[in-house]
């Protein structure tokens, strides 16, 4: 399908962070298969950066995509005088103090929330603990179903939400739990407590869990720049025309069926998840998204089918589960 040209703003370059390459490499994972991400790691570990550098290494917008964007934005009012078209994908940051209508939509007159207005795009949720958990708990049928749907005065109003989350949080209310250098004040509890703001059923659609720990000094002021984001692009844009070319769509919108029927994974590959899952408990639902993070990870490598490496690595991509 025809793809339309970018605007001149173009978002960060993810040459710009020093260092972190296993989150590095999980973006690109993320942006292949449109996955959901949440990062885990100490104040000034980076996670906001990588975060701000997510749509620098999405594909470009099709036609189709571009005119649903331009229409969400059009019925919210924020469509920017003069512009016809939306060319870049959204990237919707809002604070944690956002109401249930702010983030999903509705009011008494419905508008489209904060998850319609990232449709195509990037909704980041810094500091997602802080956000209020029946809010949070607001996401969990959008997210899933790619739209929502709102009963106003006997009629409905359907809003598009098919947008990748991106979060946010620190490993303890203090921040420095893990830290190398600064000491957690939390006791055990505490960190229980504040990881359990967060519901199972959320985080289980939650694709990718990732560790972003602190860098040291060196690495932040010294080296050389790492992969740019226009080269990591080229690398998605390739995966992500493999997953169009065998199945429709991207890897993170398959059915568990059609998942299955896709996956040509070795008999090792599913052998070693059953293991995993038996051994950490991973749901039904979190057990379907680590195969479909391990089908991204094969596009990614140009394979055909998944081995028993692409599991290993999308198993490592489930921090929280694994702290639990």
């Amino acid at each position: 399908q025809p793809h339309v040209e970018t605007s001149g703003v173009d978002a960060p370059d993810l040459a710009d962070v020093r260092g972190q390459e296993h989150a590095k490499r999980a973006l690109a994972i993320v942006a292949a298969g449109a996955h959901n991400l949440i990062m885990i790691g100490p104040p000034g570990s980076g996670k906001t950066m990588l975060a701000r550098r997510l749509p620098g290494l999405l594909p470009r917008l099709t036609i189709d995509e571009a005119l649903e964007v331009t229409r969400v934005h059009s019925v919210a009012g924020l469509l920017p005088p003069g512009i016809g078209l939306v060319r870049s994908r959204p990237f919707r940051s809002p604070h944690h103090n956002v109401s249930g209508v702010g983030l999903i939509g509705g009011g008494s007159v419905p508008r489209p929330g904060e998850v319609s207005l990232a449709h195509h795009g990037v909704l980041f949720l810094d500091e997602l603990p802080e956000f209020h958990r029946p809010v949070l708990e607001g996401l969990r049928q959008p997210l899933e179903d790619g739209h929502l749907t709102i009963s106003r005065g006997g009629g409905r109003l359907r809003f598009p939400s098919r947008c990748m989350l991106v979060a946010a949080m620190n490993p303890c209310p203090c921040g420095w739990l893990g830290h190398p250098t600064r000491a957690c004040i939390d006791n055990a509890d505490a960190v229980h407590r504040y990881r359990g703001r967060i519901s199972g059923p959320l985080l289980d659609r939650i694709d990718l869990h990732l560790d972003v720990p602190a860098q040291p000094p060196a690495t932040l002021h010294g080296g050389e720049p790492g992969e740019s984001s226009a080269s990591l692009r080229l690398k998605v844009e390739a995966a992500r025309a493999r997953m169009i070319a065998r199945q429709g769509c991207a890897n993170s919108q398959l059915g568990p069926r059609r998942l299955h029927l896709m996956l040509q994974a070795q008999d090792g590959a599913i052998a070693l998840l059953d293991q995993a899952a038996t051994e950490l408990g991973f749901s039904a639902r979190a057990y379907d998204r680590i195969l479909k993070v391990a089908r991204t990870i094969a596009d990614l490598d140009a394979r055909d089918g998944v081995i028993c490496d692409d599991v290993a690595e999308a198993i490592g991509y489930r921090v929280l589960d694994r702290a639990g």
